[in-house]
């Protein structure tokens, strides 16, 4: 009898660690870099490497249940760029997320940002803890703070504003930052860091009303533009450019907003190689809106024309 129950606890053991593991939202690649010559021991950084790598794709984010295809594919660089002490260091922290594409084996780029001088402390084989409503340290508060972001990005790219619930938790996380922290931490305050250029402007933009426009596009981008792609090029190349259109209403609403930038940072190079495939008036009106809204990248637009 012993042995047919241990037969069956591990049987619902296996099935419960394998419910678990395919639950998991998120498959991140951590790479935790160091140029220049550091006086504290490599050992520390190969372990927070695998901290943060634990950290992200170990815990369970929303409540939704995610297959192994439907994992959100992200990789994250952190760069440390100084040594403030032996365990407080600055890092400039690069995160890409990608979706699949349907009916293809393409990913497309959700979120390719980049968070400069990110301060924290760490100790090498500190757990890295992580509370929703409360600050533990900053490490872990950017790391979740662009987990919601990520989240917020995908759910708004299958369904119109489907990411609210998760932009409003990484506004939450600023909300949780005390003041003494925030004057150590930069980036979650308005003034913090290059201009309008930080986590708290990030939000501020997304959950801005002028910007809901933006979000719009995202669906229509994605869902009835790339996803439709497999189906009829046309039809979805037509979407996608329906998109760029209501960006460039809020490009008008909100001038040099943050959240627009971002996108094209994440979608220049695909907007080019979709539209190289268009019409003579879709390409031109593709460049028209886009070398204004991403100035810095006119050339590469302009390519389009063949």
């Amino acid at each position: 009898m012993k042995k047919v129950f241990s037969i069956f606890t591990a049987l619902i053991l296996t099935i419960f660690l394998s419910l678990n593991i395919y639950a998991q939202e998120f498959q991140f690649d951590v790479t935790v870099s160091t140029p220049k010559i550091q006086t504290v021991d490599p050992r520390v950084f190969q372990d927070l490497e695998s901290q943060i790598e634990s950290f992200l794709n170990s815990r369970k984010w929303t409540e939704d249940i995610y297959e192994q295809e439907e994992k959100i594919k992200c990789n994250i660089q952190l760069t440390i760029t100084e040594e403030l002490s032996p365990t407080s260091f600055k890092a400039d922290l690069a995160i890409q997320s990608a979706r699949p594409v349907f009916g293809t084996s393409l990913e497309t780029a959700l979120l390719n940002h980049v968070d400069k001088g990110v301060a924290f402390n760490y100790e090498q084989y500190q757990p890295l803890e992580f509370a929703q409503n409360n600050f533990n340290d900053n490490l872990t508060s950017v790391l979740g703070f662009y987990i919601y972001v990520i989240l917020g990005l995908d759910y708004d790219s299958f369904q119109p504003l489907g990411g609210e619930e998760y932009f409003q938790l990484a506004q939450n996380i600023i909300n949780t930052i005390p003041s003494n922290a925030a004057d150590v931490y930069k980036g979650w305050r308005p003034r913090d860091g290059n201009g309008n250029r930080n986590r708290y402007w990030i939000m501020e933009n997304i959950l801005n009303p002028r910007v809901k426009d933006l979000r719009y596009a995202i669906y229509d981008y994605h869902l009835r533009g790339l996803d439709m792609m497999s189906k009829s090029l046309d039809l979805g190349r037509a979407n996608i450019l329906k998109s760029l259109q209501n960006i460039e209403k809020v490009g008008k609403a909100y001038p040099n907003s943050m959240i627009v930038q971002m996108f094209f940072n994440a979608k220049s190079n695909e907007i080019v190689d979709i539209f190289r495939g268009g019409t003579s008036a879709e390409k031109a009106e593709v460049i028209r809106i886009c070398t204004k809204l991403d100035a810095s990248n006119a050339i590469r637009y302009r390519s389009i024309k063949g």
